[in-house]
């Protein structure tokens, strides 16, 4: 019987950059969005919490005391998966037009490689750790476990794609790749193989917004997978696994409401309100709350992300593992809320 460790955590892109460059998401926005209204690019029409967390410095002061939260439970998860030592981790995360493109979206589908190479700071003029724009990042993964995850989720009711190189992107798309890159933080090395479940999260937006966090076309694409089927594919994982000879670790990888996608709080601060509500439901183990969660209050809430935790909810609530909260980080300025949970 296999051995199943839970972990939950954010690949949030902005904590890639130097801290000076510590606003950046927001800014972004300010500059990108055309549809926010000309009084709130003003900071003095914001929330209150929001002009705090902004301060005098454009959110520098704010910005190292969230990396220094983020950074503590990425080496608390770290130290966890290590004592754990799986013989691989599955790592839930969404695909925002990396290989999930006009050609083909499926809800979900496990990438069966080899191996990944990546060059995550090819296109970045500076990274945190100072390295160079070349350097490669080599992962291993693991076809065989990767081939028993789909096979057993297929005999489940999940018809899950798979795919045995990449479509588009070479090596990982930045939800898996800044997720390896988060939990190796201190660079000592990340040698567990990895097989990545990518979810269409951003479903009626994965081609409107093409990656980003401004929409190119009018009109909507058909939907993501619901929280409930989300719940049901981890359940199945978590079946799949659970009969397999595997130490495994399952990982979700998002941050929950994001700014860029809250069109009532005109893109420019994350729903905290539905985040709460969400945070209070997994802290209570009260996984099935997020089945009756609808698409409709998901995007509504900017919470489209959140589909890759629900996978794993699923999961743990099949194995019956209860969540040991971390931290939960809020943010106005940073994008969106985190959170960081070990689940045994």
């Amino acid at each position: 019987m296999a051995e199943i460790l839970g972990l939950g955590m954010t690949h949030y892109p902005g904590l890639m950059a130097p801290d000076e460059d510590r606003a950046y998401p927001l800014t972004r926005t300010l500059k990108g969005n055309k549809n926010i209204p000309d009084e709130l690019k003003n900071p003095t029409s914001w929330p209150e919490p929001m002009r705090i967390e902004y301060g005098e410095d454009e959110g520098y002061t704010s910005s190292l005391e969230h990396r220094a939260r983020l950074v503590a439970g990425f080496r608390r998860i770290r130290e966890e998966l290590d004592a754990f030592n799986p013989d691989f981790v599955v790592i839930w995360g969404d695909d925002q037009y990396e290989n999930f493109r006009e050609d083909i979206i499926p809800p979900f589908c496990v990438l069966a490689y080899d191996d990944f190479e990546c060059q995550p700071f090819a296109h970045r003029q500076r990274n945190f750790w100072d390295e160079p724009k070349d350097k490669v990042f080599k992962y291993k993964g693991n076809r065989e476990a990767a081939r028993t995850l789909v096979s057993g989720m297929i005999d489940r009711g999940v018809d899950m794609a798979y795919a045995y190189q990449p479509l588009h992107e070479p090596g990982l798309g930045h939800a898996i790749l800044n997720t390896l890159l988060y939990l190796d933080y201190d660079r000592k090395g990340f040698d567990y193989p990895v097989v990545p479940m990518l979810v269409n999260c951003y479903g009626s937006r994965v081609i409107r917004n093409r990656g980003g966090a401004v929409e190119y076309l009018p009109d909507p694409d058909p939907p993501g997978p619901s929280p409930k089927r989300c719940l049901q594919v981890g359940a199945a994982a978590a079946e799949a696994l659970k009969d397999s000879p595997y130490r495994v670790a399952l990982i979700a990888s998002s941050s929950w409401s994001h700014a860029f996608l809250v069109e009532k709080n005109h893109w420019l601060w994350p729903d905290t309100e539905s985040d709460r509500a969400r945070f209070e439901e997994l802290k209570a183990g009260d996984y099935q709350a997020w089945a009756r969660i609808s698409t409709e209050q998901v995007e509504d809430a900017g919470q489209q992300e959140m589909l890759n935790w629900m996978c794993l909810a699923g999961a743990m609530d099949t194995l019956g593992h209860q969540p040991e909260i971390l931290d939960y980080v809020e943010s106005y300025v940073f994008n969106s809320n985190k959170c960081l949970a070990i689940f045994k």
